[in-house]
């Protein structure tokens, strides 16, 4: 597929937990493109969120020029690795984020719910965040707020669930098309979606706490059926941070 002259990106896979049967879409680009490969990680089953961190570092560190793609879980461990102060985000031109599910969400079993708090960091790359209205691990409106928060263009990929083995997809052309236009796109200049990134951190780091106001009745904050506690958000490493 690319030229010998001019090699292309490699496309690296973050699949989600369980990872990849051997009907996903994931399983058949592996199978039909000779540029993709996929992150390989110790328990597919029971994840801890820092050992799927240090097993993409540890398989991004060695190459270059990279494309991302993750699903579900993969979307989640993408963006805390590019958040981590360390992290070989410069390695990376673009990722392809498909169908992120929303750990934050309550009744979730443990080994989904322990990736909660999501990332909020701006991506220092360009990427695209694909959802779907049928998606029962996330609402429309929160893939959304992920796009918005992580910078990524937001794509309506209709109604086909969870975009996996049950939603009978084969090898997902549209997905290609997509993940094409973004290798297309993505091997230009990084600069501006580092500069971008790192203005974003900047906006968003935690400001000093405000005086104490006048003691008050208090009320009741409004309630979200999907909401859940959350500890505190580890803020985001500027870009001097990051190699």
């Amino acid at each position: 597929m690319n030229s010998a002259s001019v090699p292309g990106p490699t496309i690296l896979i973050v699949p989600g937990i369980n990872g990849s049967g051997p009907g996903h879409w994931r399983s058949l680009w592996l199978q039909s493109r000779p540029d993709c490969h996929r992150v390989e990680q110790a328990n597919w089953h029971d994840p801890d969120p820092a050992d799927w961190i240090d097993g993409l570092e540890r398989q991004i560190f060695p190459a270059d020029n990279i494309i991302l793609v993750g699903h579900s879980l993969g979307c989640a461990t993408i963006a805390a690795w590019a958040a981590r102060p360390g992290s070989s985000t410069h390695r990376v031109a673009g990722a392809l984020l498909v169908a992120p599910c929303d750990a934050e969400r309550a009744g979730l079993p443990a080994n989904i719910a322990r990736f909660a708090p999501l990332s909020r960091c701006a991506l220092p790359f360009r990427s695209t965040l694909v959802a779907s209205s049928t998606d029962p691990y996330a609402v429309v409106p929160r893939s959304r707020t992920f796009a918005d928060e992580w910078g990524s263009a937001f794509i309506d990929a209709g109604a086909p669930g969870h975009i996996n083995t049950a939603s009978q997809l084969g090898a997902w052309p549209f997905g290609e098309v997509l993940l094409d236009t973004l290798i297309a796109s993505a091997t230009a200049d990084r600069t501006p979606y580092r500069r971008a990134a790192a203005l974003r951190h900047a906006v968003t780091a935690p400001s000093p706490p405000p005086s104490p106001a006048p003691a008050a009745t208090p009320t009741a904050p409004p309630s979200h059926r999907n909401a859940r506690p959350q500890p505190p958000r580890t803020p985001c490493p500027d870009a001097a941070s990051r190699r």
